[in-house]
């Protein structure tokens, strides 16, 4: 038999058996060249450095009026528990910033001792935290 390729002379050997160890099953072969993550934690933590997350504006002067004036009507008219559209600003527990967030709901107290106005929903609002105050749509939106 001429040599023509370097393996010749072992391509053709039947395949070894071992005698002291069983016969692995192809599942578990499988899993030998199945993908490693050698960093556990590394695709979670990639993923909050890329969460967006909004800077807290800070409201002029005017506006930081206009909202004591809007609280204190609130606060007037506790009573009747009026509904209200408010855009407060809710910090991120993870990272710098957060987020914007508008409800609609019922006003069950105002306390400028607190500085808070808490929502008939249990919301606890910090004055700090709201940017706008509004009556809700007359559609009922």
């Amino acid at each position: 038999m001429e040599r023509t390729h370097q393996y010749d002379d072992i391509l053709h050997l039947p395949h070894h058996v071992s005698e002291t160890r069983p016969h692995m099953a192809l599942i578990d072969r499988a899993a030998q060249f199945s993908p490693f993550a050698a960093l556990t934690g590394y695709d979670d933590a990639i993923e909050e450095t890329a969460r967006w997350t909004d800077e807290k504006r800070e409201l002029t002067e005017e506006g930081q009026r206009f909202i004591g004036a809007q609280l204190h009507i609130l606060q007037e008219q506790r009573r009747s528990e009026p509904e209200i559209m408010v855009t407060y600003f809710v910090p991120d527990g993870k990272k710098a910033g957060g987020a914007y967030r508008t409800v609609r709901d019922s006003v069950q107290r105002v306390d400028p001792l607190e500085g808070v106005l808490e929502l008939q929903s249990g919301a606890v609002i910090p004055f700090d935290d709201i940017f706008s105050i509004d009556p809700p749509p007359e559609d009922g939106a």
